[in-house]
């Protein structure tokens, strides 16, 4: 029997910290994890909680730490280099996987495990925060009013700072470029081509392709074959798109200025501060498609992406743990397109709306 039902890995990062601190608030006393003593011991014992240090390499080490619990929740990143390593621990042991990724070679190596975790009788859903919980249950709603849809869009706007994690995260992916997905098909897409003007509740914004997790999780959800993922960008912003970011990703595909640009970010982004969190808010619009005419789109509104994604982490292990679901699952696929409505905070447009 395990002496803990949870665990946080990486729980001295940024968003690690801020699950932690929720989980607290809940009254919940999960085992904290990570590579570093000297990190963890600090907000262990400003917390009261245990803790454990172990490294992803060491792989006995990891499971025998994984052992002692029912559910994992993976915040260290860049999860395309440490989400195989717990997600294997987890296999191993019969432990729930959940991550806070948005990168998409993450969720399709997550997806190919489905037949492992359902033999294993453990969930495997990576995604578990922001942006993919909001957009993916978005995208499933606005699918269901629209049977045979075979375009989805999905568009977001919001103001924040990115922590340290984050922007490694998209450090790595930044050389891959832009994608779009066809005819069920990920395929390449220009950077800083393709803006349109989406309606938020806050107005129209102009946006532009970007390749956001829904190109995965959103086909994985509802199945439809064509799918764009949009991001507002400022009216400077998005002539410099087109301009530097093809640029950026080819000096990034260079390991050693990779490795040096990694440096600064550790050093410089420590993420929103209280006031932000607590004061911003970001939205989210889907639109479902038929090529018959037939439509619906729909928005929501959450609290900041870091403050959603700690409370609707505690929400996701709460639901995993009492109701165990098993495979590899979207959140929506998990629970549902309403399952965003939980966390305080987020409304659905009630302007939504459908054409025949």
């Amino acid at each position: 029997m395990a002496d803990h039902r949870w665990m946080i890995y990486g729980a001295y990062g940024y968003t690690g910290r801020l699950v932690a601190l929720e989980a607290v608030r809940r009254g919940q006393r999960p085992l904290l994890a990570g590579r570093s003593a000297e990190k963890l011991a600090p907000l262990a014992e400003r917390l009261g909680l245990d803790w454990i240090a172990v490294d992803l390499a060491d792989q006995a080490a990891l499971q025998k730490a994984i052992g002692r619990v029912e559910l994992v929740y993976h915040a260290a990143g860049p999860f395309v280099r440490t989400s195989a390593p717990m997600i294997d621990a987890c296999l191993a042991t019969g432990a729930h996987y959940l991550d806070l990724t948005g990168e998409i070679p993450v969720f399709q190596a997550t997806f190919a495990r489905d037949e492992a975790a359902r033999r294993a009788g453990v969930a495997l859903i990576s995604g578990v925060g922001f942006d993919v919980v909001p957009s993916d249950c978005l995208a499933v709603y606005v699918a269901a009013q629209v049977p045979g849809a075979l375009q989805l869009d999905i568009a977001m706007t919001y103001l924040t700072r990115p922590s340290a994690g984050t922007a490694r995260s998209m450090l790595e992916l930044l050389p891959q470029g832009g994608w779009v997905r066809r005819a069920g098909r990920l395929l390449p897409w220009p950077l800083g081509a393709g803006a349109t003007r989406v309606h938020f509740p806050i107005g129209d914004r102009t946006v532009l392709p970007v390749p956001l997790a829904d190109l995965e999780t959103a086909y994985r959800s509802t199945g439809i074959p064509n799918i764009t993922t949009y991001l507002a960008l400022s009216s400077l912003a998005r002539p410099l798109a087109s301009l530097v970011a093809p640029l950026a990703g080819r000096l990034l595909s260079i390991g050693a200025l990779r490795n040096g640009t990694g440096w600064l970010i550790d050093r410089t982004m420590r993420g929103p501060d209280v006031g932000m969190r607590a004061r911003e808010r970001t939205y989210v619009w889907a639109r479902a498609r038929h090529p018959q005419g037939a439509s619906a789109e729909c928005w929501l509104i959450t609290p900041e992406p870091y403050q959603f994604t700690a409370l609707v982490a505690l929400n996701c292990v709460e639901r995993v743990l009492n109701d165990r679901p098993s495979g590899a699952l979207t959140p929506a696929q998990a629970f549902g397109a309403d399952f965003v409505l939980g966390v305080p905070g987020v409304l659905r447009g009630a302007d939504d709306h459908r054409t025949r």
